[in-house]
């Protein structure tokens, strides 16, 4: 008799694949649109849940996480909806100079950064056009954001935390387990046939393979209603 695959055994939600709640229990936001004014970074703190440092920022009563900026300390000031350009500064997209390393951004103004989080990464502004601005990711992709949208300006702090080798797999596992990450993740054709749709010991041909449209769960692998399938014709 077979067992259940990965996927379906994450789909039941047992203790195995069960999400470590106090791992994410800081979420990054922005305050309101209207909030604008000097804060206060009053905690610098670590998150298991984030790969980088988070601040804790107060402006009047109110209080949010952010990603930490390079050089950010406890009881620096930031303004927030101002026209200055400094390092920690939270300013909407249409006020910030071409060329300036930004994070954190919005993908519709009010909606909270969503954009631009993982340790040591920054994305730049491109270019300018009426009510649109062009961001250069890290991808080295251009994408069009709403002038509006809000973004800090700098460098996520925790640049080369990939650069300090593991070592051994115990901490990897550790690691993994306070993301809540499955890991070690075995190939699926390097599973038994019972186990998994792509297993068995004939034909291990790596390619992408495209499920049934009306597969059952179990057989829902791979690609799945692909719009488009093969090489990008240029």
């Amino acid at each position: 008799m077979g067992k259940r695959i990965i996927q379906q055994a994450r789909g039941k939600g047992s203790l195995t694949y069960r999400v470590r709640r106090k791992a994410f229990i800081y979420r990054i936001k922005y305050p309101q649109l209207k909030t604008q004014g000097e804060a206060e970074i009053i905690k610098l703190l670590n998150s298991p849940g984030h790969s980088a440092p988070l601040i804790k920022i107060k402006i009047g009563k109110e209080t949010f996480y952010n990603p930490a900026f390079k050089g950010a300390f406890e009881g620096q000031k930031i303004q927030i909806s101002g026209k200055e350009i400094k390092d920690g500064n939270i300013l909407k997209l249409k006020e910030v100079s071409l060329g300036i390393k930004i994070y954190n951004i919005e993908a519709k103004p009010g909606g909270g950064g969503k954009f631009i989080r993982t340790a040591g990464t920054s994305a730049s502004v491109n270019k300018k056009d009426k009510d649109k601005v062009i961001i250069l990711m890290p991808s080295k992709k251009e994408k069009i954001f709403n002038g509006n949208c809000r973004a800090t300006i700098g460098i996520i702090a925790g640049h080369g935390r990939k650069e300090k080798p593991i070592i051994k797999a115990g901490r990897k596992y550790y690691k993994m387990k306070a993301k809540s990450k499955l890991w070690p993740r075995t190939s699926a054709v390097k599973m038994n046939v019972v186990d998994h749709p792509f297993g068995s010991g004939r034909g291990k041909r790596i390619k992408n393979k495209i499920a049934k449209r009306n597969a059952p769960p179990g057989k829902k692998v791979g690609l799945l209603r692909p719009k488009k399938t093969g090489r990008k014709k240029r």
